[in-house]
């Protein structure tokens, strides 16, 4: 993935295509191409602190400055509070490239050539900068300007007091994370202002000021290098040079069995999700730990990627947290939550095509009890009214203020989209799930009957309490077109088989993934934009979902309907956002703006594997 000049010289351009470097622990660098930092969340080191999650913002930027003869060049990048850019180093840029995952950079001054490039150190919170001269007629001063601050990730930090403690070859920030690299001169002044114009686009603070440290510098020559390291934890064991080698070699051995350029990429944006627990981060820069993502994801992360051990482990952990027969939704907040009606459910399709995958009965064996009391407690009911009605087996759902299902969106504690009742995914998945256990159940020698009979009940009244005409309600007593109802097709134990139901999601239909409503929808909002309530507003009623390409490819290939071109438009979205991944969501009105994290676990998920299902079906 190459960017020329014309590119990165245009920040309109440059600013809104983002790369994303983890480290395997929930921290990361992240940036943009032409090296502005457009959020609060971006910078070279960010330190999960509990990983995933508490992450924190240490090293903000290097910022390069070229010295030839008495000409200073500074080739940094910086918006200002009266939206002043300066200095503007990326009209020398030649190009940005992203290769195997990692960014670099090549500047051009005349006859002089600059290289950056930069790895994380899987497994720790590290991160390795690299400059190297590539052609200069003789020897060129290089000076990197360290910009500092340690804060949360999600707010900003102004100028006060600091405590930099400057060593013989860098500085350590508040005792949290250390510098280091060559000729370095402290300093300690603050840079005031600094703009962050995605985060005012979001409705939010967009400024902050960043510490100044000092400057590392060298002489270089042609094929010299000056590297600076930024580390968390062990302050005493700095990062070897090598990293972006190690980095490039690892996501090298990760593609090693791609089927094409295009799989290699998915393969590659699935890795940056997974992370030490072993868990999934939702999303780039800002979700951490929530396990209906992680279970939405698992399929594609962990099963078309061929890390069974690592998704075993993963199961028995989420197990682990399952309570009155629900799983737990997600730590971000430092303690576990009960809040969802659907991520319980996905967790038994996530250990049904685990085990159908791999064949682990062991696996089944270990969780099996805990899947039965996930059965018993959905019969006889448990939290916020998730409980089975004996009249016809179908699940509802509901409580006041609270939305369980996946469209959970609030504007001031009120739910956007409640949903309460019987909704139509919820029992999709319910009838899968049943379907799921009781075929373990055989599996491993055991009765199933009880719990065939409770798929049996729920499978009879399927169709007679949701199909609208040709297509499904989403709710029982609500006919609203919304894309839920695919789910009652391309689940693998799915109660219908019918292709009008996935031709009527035709009008939600977008080259990025679907809308979450139907345009014609008085309700429909058309934008993801703006304000906080205004994008929750417009999250679930109309905002293109990338995911959900997933179960419309799923199901049009289980009633034979075509597939053809289905993925062309997200695999050129590879280039557009969130290099060489699929972000959260986009505009439900046409061009499909992305918004969103950049970076989203559950829509690579779904397009790797929806993409292999199509390529083995063809």
């Amino acid at each position: 993935m190459r960017f020329g000049r014309q590119l990165c010289g245009d920040l309109g351009q440059a600013s809104t295509r983002e790369w994303l470097v983890p480290d395997g622990l929930g921290g990361y660098a992240m940036g943009t191409v032409g090296g502005l930092r457009t959020r609060r969340y971006h910078g070279l080191l960010v330190v999960a602190t509990a990983p995933p999650g508490g992450r924190m913002l240490g090293l903000a930027a290097l910022d390069p400055t070229v010295m030839i003869g008495d000409a200073r060049t500074p080739l940094g990048v910086h918006e200002w509070h009266d939206g002043t850019i300066d200095p503007v180093g990326h009209v020398q840029l030649a190009y940005f490239e992203l290769e195997d995952g990692l960014p670099r950079w090549r500047w051009q001054l005349g006859d002089v050539i600059l290289e950056r490039e930069l790895a994380t150190i899987h497994g720790r919170a590290a991160v390795v900068v690299t400059h190297k001269l590539i052609a200069a007629p003789g020897a060129v001063r290089l000076e990197l300007s360290a910009l500092a601050t340690w804060r949360n990730v999600h707010g900003e930090r102004f100028a006060g007091d600091a405590k930099l403690a400057s060593q013989p070859d860098g500085f350590v920030f508040e005792d949290a994370y250390r510098v280091a690299g060559p000729g370095w001169s402290p300093a300690g002044d603050w840079y005031l202002g600094v703009r962050y114009r995605e985060e005012a686009a979001r409705g939010l603070s967009d400024r902050e000021d960043l510490l100044h440290a000092g400057t590392f510098a060298a002489e270089l020559k042609t094929g010299d290098t000056l590297t600076v390291a930024a580390w968390a934890g062990d302050l005493s064991e700095r990062p070897p040079h090598g990293a972006v080698g190690a980095a490039r070699a690892r996501s090298r051995a990760l593609v090693a069995g791609a089927h094409d350029a295009v799989d290699a990429t998915l393969l590659l944006a699935a890795d940056q999700f997974l992370v030490a627990g072993p868990t999934v981060v939702a999303g780039y820069p800002w979700f951490g730990d929530w396990s209906r993502d992680t279970m939405i994801s698992y399929e594609g992360l962990l099963l078309e990627t061929g890390r069974f051990e690592l998704g075993r482990e993963l199961l028995l952990r989420q197990a682990a947290t399952l309570s009155e027969g629900m799983l737990a939704n997600t730590a971000d907040t430092g303690t576990l939550e009960y809040n969802t009606a659907d991520g319980t459910l996905w967790f038994l399709h996530a250990v049904g095509r685990h085990v159908d995958r791999t064949g682990d009965l062991d696996l089944a064996a270990e969780v099996i009890d805990g899947l039965l009391g996930v059965v018993d407690a959905h019969l006889h009911g448990t939290r916020y009214g998730i409980a089975v009605d004996p009249a016809d087996g179908l699940l509802r759902q509901g409580a006041d203020g609270l939305a369980l299902t996946w469209m959970d969106a609030r504007v001031n504690g009120v739910p956007v989209t409640q949903r309460a009742g019987k909704a139509v995914e919820i029992n999709a998945l319910w009838i899968n799930g049943l379907a799921t256990v009781a075929g373990l159940l055989e599996r491993l020698g055991r009765d199933p009957t009880r719990v065939r009979e409770a798929e049996r009940h729920a499978r009879g009244s399927f169709a007679g309490a949701f199909r609208s005409g040709e297509r499904c309600a989403d709710l029982v007593g609500d006919p609203t077109l919304r894309p839920n109802q695919l789910l009652a097709v391309s689940l693998p134990h799915a109660p219908l088989r019918d292709p009008a139901v996935v031709s009527a999601c035709a009008p939600l239909l977008t080259s990025i993934g679907l809308r979450s409503l139907d345009p014609a929808d008085p309700a429909y909002r058309g934008r993801h934009r703006g304000s906080s309530a205004e994008r929750d507003s417009a999250y679930h009623e109309g905002t293109v979902w990338p995911w959900l390409i997933g179960p419309y490819a799923e199901a049009s290939m289980r009633v034979g309907l075509p597939t053809e071109g289905l993925l062309d438009g997200i695999e050129a979205h590879l280039c557009e956002w969130g290099l060489g991944s699929v972000s959260e969501t986009a505009d439900g009105d046409p061009p499909h703006a992305a918004s969103g994290c950049p970076f989203q676990a559950w829509s690579v998920a779904e397009v790797l594997r929806a993409r292999r299902a199509i390529q083995a079906q063809s």
